[in-house]
């Protein structure tokens, strides 16, 4: 899967995690190892998983604010911040992988 389309949904943190390998990417060979469906699967379960956790933590530095247990706005910020671009990011591929499938189911056999 070549994510090289999604760069406009994030900052660097895509740019990063294709030159790392995180993601497969088409000039990888399948059916080994990491580049198999497998390796895609875990990664996009590890990328689900990361995405929670900065929603969980934007929501407790909104609890804490509310709460009078922080007066840093920063920290709020930077948090709703990371959220909202890493629930861009995870809409973005759920749209490519639901558009695939469509387009999968509309081949004739």
């Amino acid at each position: 899967m070549d994510i090289t389309s999604l760069y406009n949904v994030s900052s660097g943190a895509i740019k990063e995690a294709v030159q790392s390998g995180t993601f497969l990417t088409n000039n990888k060979t399948e059916g080994t190892g990491e580049n198999s469906f497998e390796g895609f699967l875990s990664s996009a379960v590890e990328n689900l998983n990361t995405t929670n956790s900065y929603l969980s933590d934007a929501e407790n530095e909104e609890i804490k604010l509310a709460l009078g247990k922080t007066d840093n706005t920063h920290d709020l910020t930077i948090a709703l911040q990371k959220a909202s671009t890493a629930l861009s990011y995870t809409v973005a591929v759920r749209d490519k992988l639901l558009e695939a499938y469509k387009e999968i189911m509309q081949i004739q056999i």
